[in-house]
């Protein structure tokens, strides 16, 4: 009776524990966990009680382990993007219509501009031409030119130097005494470019008196170096009475080229009223005998063609003087 009493309790005792493990292990809300320290007193079997538990177990039971809410990540405000700076444009102070006009006009604006006080050539509805020679004088090339147009009975127009009529006045008075025009060519061949008004109008002023000390006036044209002009510098010759005369057939005999070449370069191109440049005097050492050679040739085949070959003041009914 007492014996059938204890295995009684016994299977009652072992059959809790065996629910409270089986309990343990599968419970979805438990985690089984071995000897982990403080987390409950583990439960203890011991051996002698049946006979048929042969070893000690020893196992706890972690308490249903509830997760933690996640956080919920702390969403930082973003930045607002600077506004944006939009920089007005400053308004371009307008020009005013006076000097607009004083920006740079190109030779042929000029003479679309100033047609009257900035010739290149004369009519196309006469047979002349006009030849002209600058950068005299000089005592070894203008007088061979002046007795190549003597013989052959033509009248030319001389773009002079103030330097050189001031270091040769016989031949200044030559060439106006064989009935040639002369034409105010600056003083000393300065770049007007490169010149301030003063200096321009100095280079003009001082040889008009230069001339008219020579010849007995002042010559009412003038051909800048190398054909440059400017807006105001041709204002200054208007208003001192002055024509600027430039060319519209150039036998580039500066360059020194052969007879040939002179020739080419001014027959293949003329036509009425035109104007031919050529030189009388150049460098120290430059050689212009090109010119001299071709100078005969040019003129017979232009008088061969019908051509008046004629001074400048006549092919633009111009005065000589101012």
């Amino acid at each position: 009776m007492k014996f059938g009493v204890a295995v009684l309790l016994v299977c009652l005792f072992m059959s809790g524990c065996s629910q409270t493990y089986h309990s343990a292990i599968h419970s979805p809300n438990q985690v089984q966990t071995l000897e982990q320290p403080g987390i409950q007193t583990p439960y203890k079997i011991s051996n002698g009680l049946t006979g048929f538990l042969q070893d000690e177990w020893t196992f706890s039971v972690s308490p249903t382990t509830v997760p933690k809410p996640a956080k919920k990540p702390v969403l930082k405000p973003k930045p607002s993007p600077a506004p944006r700076i939009t920089q007005k444009k400053k308004k371009e102070p307008s020009i005013p219509a006076q000097q607009s006009q004083q920006k740079k006009l190109t030779l042929p604006q000029l003479r679309l501009k100033y047609p009257q006080f900035f010739r290149l050539n004369g009519s196309n509805h006469e047979s002349k031409i006009a030849l002209t020679f600058d950068d005299g004088p000089d005592n070894k090339y203008t007088p061979q030119i002046l007795d190549v147009l003597q013989k052959y009975h033509v009248k030319a127009t001389f773009f002079v130097l103030g330097i050189r009529a001031q270091a040769n006045p016989s031949i200044i008075r030559r060439i106006v005494n064989e009935g040639h025009a002369i034409g105010n060519h600056s003083y000393d061949h300065a770049n007007p470019a490169k010149m301030t008004e003063a200096q321009f109008e100095k280079q003009f002023t001082q040889t008009q008196l230069i001339l008219d000390k020579l010849i007995g006036y002042e010559p009412k044209l003038i051909r800048t170096p190398y054909g440059a002009i400017q807006e105001n510098q041709l204002k200054w010759a208007a208003k001192n009475g002055l024509i600027a005369v430039n060319w519209d057939i150039d036998s580039l005999d500066w360059k020194e080229l052969s007879d040939s070449q002179v020739v080419a370069n001014i027959m293949e191109h003329t036509h009425k009223g035109a104007i031919i440049l050529q030189h009388s005097a150049g460098g120290d050492s430059q050689d212009l005998s090109g010119t001299l050679k071709a100078l005969p040739i040019v003129i017979e085949q232009l008088k061969k063609q019908g051509f008046k070959l004629v001074t400048v003041p006549e092919l633009l009914h111009l005065p000589v003087a101012k």
